[in-house]
């Protein structure tokens, strides 16, 4: 009985949106859209088929949308534009206005795709175009006679001996015309785009794209024609002229009321000039930003660098650019850059929402003092005061809350701070980074831990999508500054090393360089991708050098304290695939390696690898899976609470399928499958270390999920279901069990 009146119920709502029509007046006919019937004459079905796509797609206005033939949307304007109750206010946003065949112009239509068809090469293009009624609908006919499509033969470029024709001509070899491909008007505008881009590159700043003609001569057999590129003989002198630079003058403190050039106040510096009226900057701060030299040809790329590197300088909001004539009869310029700053010191106040890697959601409050320019040099000094409170909304340990509190400060140079000179030529500011940071975590009822942790090292980019970062040193010291009786109990009931593990002191340092390459900010791409590598070290010098080997009980120091000595590798890399405009595949590899040697026989802790929760494997609580093969639940050495389990090695894939489903919510289909290792055997964990049948101890798990994109986040929700558990016995290791699913709520995607 239930079911039928379900099904009563979408039957009455089917027949309700199939009778819109109901809602016209006085002869209104609702416009259904348009057909568009091509001439087969000298045309392949192929081409048939795309002019009539491509025809109907010019058409405007667009009929109501539809879903299977229904028009929902329209259903609910007729529903609810009355807005007569609450209801039809809240549902009226949704709805469609009908549109009309008395909307649509057949004569404007018709002469907009003979219009496309002729600067498409079909220069015999006709098109005409009717109504055609059938009750209370009426579509739009549309009949096309393309006729032949011309192409190209030759393309002829200027043979001048002016600048302008030479420097023209020598752009042939990167024409978009090629011999053979049909007319097309958007690829001839694209190419006197091209070739003025080309000119700015040599000097001729007053050169534009209108300066040069395209010619066709169409009288040709077999519908060719002949492309001839010309300079306009009406171009102006200065725009065949090329252009040298003469003067740069810096402005570092503009603001409008500034009328007057103060060139008498004008300090040179090496190939520039700075004018300010009391220092705001010091002079060689923009020697790595201006690379343009006195005499040296104008380039349009050097100019754009130049602009993007005075705003990744930092202290400097707007960046205003100005060339001008030296003299009117003179080929040389001056260059003036006026700059706007940020108010130099800033204080910020920020709450934030965040999900961690151990499946905890929480905030974070922080308090930020800001100086842009600290010292003169554009240098960007911050002093973060934070604090955060994190809830494990789905994981083993419910109920175990982390606190944590405290100072970060760092001091960030727009240059490199070194003994040896390294020149920048790209359009981005290189930077060199000093960071100091004390922490304190309290894990409610089991242990608090403090973090001492410092770094100096650059980073920079070598263009859009490639970017460098190198730490010369990276020093952490973590201590337990209290550890419960209950956690100690538990450490020793259980046996298990991890709780032990996890509050052991650890002294690293060393460097650390990383490497990343994306692209996946180019939204027109269809495929994308991203990669991060990453490799650091600890102690690896003093370790060698002072002989430690914790196996033949050498156990080296520093200060007093133990030090961790390691190398590890870190890798990751994710491919973007858009499958329509609304929708994508998302792929995920992580490898990561970490081999302890000398004073350590495993990883520190902070620098080990985990596995399973909101980002990784959703169908398993957070970091409860692994080593291997080894589960705490099931070996038994669980306590009131499960450690996060750890290891020194990670494999780990995903892919996501990401569809839009309505408005701001989108859904996901997903799989993930890895574990991680221990490099070496220890008591307590059986099954933890890596060997050669890695590949059966993979845990996996499938499930779905929703993501509401609320512009300033995106929240996630994801149903994760555990379908291979590599503890279990063989035969029983892969099953699905829908009551053993996972629910994970965070704050973003997940990659």
């Amino acid at each position: 009985m239930g079911k039928r009146f379900i099904y009563l119920i979408i039957l009455a709502m089917l027949a309700s949106a199939c009778s819109n029509t109901k809602y016209l007046v006085n002869n209104q006919k609702l416009y259904t859209g348009p057909e568009v019937k091509v001439d087969t004459n000298e045309l392949t079905k192929s081409d048939q088929k795309f002019i009539a796509n491509e025809m109907k797609g010019l058409v405007r206005p667009v009929p109501n949308s539809s879903i299977l033939g229904l028009r929902v949307k329209l259903w609910i304007y007729n529903k609810t534009h009355a807005r007569r109750n609450f209801i039809q206010k809240i549902f009226s946003k949704w709805g469609e206005p009908p549109v009309l065949i008395g909307a649509v112009d057949v004569n404007s239509n018709s002469q907009i795709m003979q219009n496309r068809l002729q600067n498409e090469g079909f220069f015999l293009a006709q098109t005409s175009g009717d109504t055609v009624s059938k009750g209370k609908t009426a579509k739009a006919v549309f009949n096309v006679y393309a006729g032949p499509s011309y192409s190209i033969r030759n393309i002829n470029f200027p043979k001048g001996k002016t600048d302008l024709d030479t420097a023209v001509a020598g752009t042939a070899k990167e024409t978009l015309l090629v011999p053979g491909n049909n007319y097309n008007l958007d690829i001839i505008k694209a190419e006197r785009v091209r070739i003025d881009a080309r000119l700015k590159e040599e000097g001729f700043y007053y050169f534009a794209p209108e300066d040069l003609i395209m010619r066709i001569d169409t009288p040709i057999a077999n519908h060719q024609l002949d492309v001839t590129v010309e300079v306009k003989p009406e171009t102006a002198d200065r725009a065949r002229r090329i252009y040298s630079i003469n003067n740069i003058y810096i402005y570092p403190n503009y603001t409008l009321r500034d009328t007057s050039l103060m060139l008498d106040k004008a300090e040179r510096y090496r190939n520039y000039y700075v004018v300010q009226k009391r220092e705001y900057v010091r002079d060689f701060v923009f020697k790595q930003v201006v690379q343009f030299q006195p005499g040296s040809t104008y380039s349009r790329t050097e100019h754009n660098k130049a602009l993007n590197r005075f705003i990744e300088l930092g202290p400097f909001k707007f960046v205003k650019n100005r060339f001008e004539d030296v003299k009117t009869d003179s080929p040389k310029l001056n260059v003036f850059y006026f700059l706007t700053p940020y108010q130099r010191k800033s204080l910020q106040f920020e709450v934030l929402g965040r999900t961690t890697s151990a499946n905890f959601t929480g905030t974070q409050v922080n308090l930020s003092w800001r100086n842009r320019n600290a010292f003169k040099g554009a240098e960007l000094l911050t002093v973060s005061l934070f604090g955060s409170t994190d809830v494990q909304v789905s994981g083993q340990n419910s109920g175990s809350n982390v606190y944590q509190a405290g100072v970060n400060t760092s001091l960030s140079w727009p240059r490199f701070i070194s003994p040896f000179n390294f020149t920048n030529s790209s359009a981005f500011v290189p930077h060199t980074n000093l960071a100091l940071q004390y922490a304190i975590t309290n894990r409610v009822s089991l242990y608090s831990l403090n973090s001492f942790s410092g770094s100096w090292g650059y980073q920079w980019k070598e263009n859009l999508h490639r970017s460098h970062e190198l730490n010369i040193t990276n020093v952490t010291y973590v201590n337990a500054a209290n550890v419960s009786q209950k956690y100690k109990d538990t450490i020793t009931a259980t046996g298990n090393p991890t709780l032990k593990h996890v509050i052991d002191n650890q002294l690293t340092f060393g460097p650390s360089y990383s490497y990343t390459f994306t692209n996946t900010t180019e939204d027109k791409r269809i495929n994308s991708l991203y990669y991060n590598g990453k490799i650091s070290t600890s102690a690896l010098a003093l370790g060698v050098l002072s002989g430690a080997d914790t196996l033949a009980g050498k156990v080296r120091q520093v200060f007093g304290a133990n030090y961790n000595q390691y190398v590890k590798l870190e890798n990751e890399i994710r491919f973007y695939h858009k499958t329509s405009y609304y929708s994508s595949i998302a792929m995920r590899m992580m490898f990561g390696l970490g081999i302890p040697f000398g004073n350590s026989t495993i990883m520190p802790y902070s620098q080990q690898f985990f596995i399973g929760g909101t980002n990784s494997l959703r169908g398993f609580p957070a970091r409860s899976v692994g080593p291997g093969t080894y589960n705490a639940t099931s070996s038994g050495s669980a306590g009131s609470f499960l450690p996060d389990e750890s290891g020194d090695i990670k494999l780990e894939a995903n892919i996501e399928y990401r569809p839009k489903l309505f408005s701001i919510v989108n859904g996901a289909l997903f799989v993930d499958a890895g574990n991680i290792w221990n490099l070496n055997s220890h008591a307590g964990l059986p099954g933890g270390a890596f060997g050669k049948n890695f590949l059966s101890q993979i845990a996996a798990d499938v499930g779905f999920g929703l993501r509401f994109d609320l512009t300033v986040l995106v929240l996630r929700t994801d149903f994760g279901f555990p379908v291979l558990k590599p503890w279990l016995p063989d035969g029983q290791k892969f099953r699905f069990d829908s009551r053993a699913g996972v629910f994970n709520l965070a704050i973003g995607y997940p990659f």
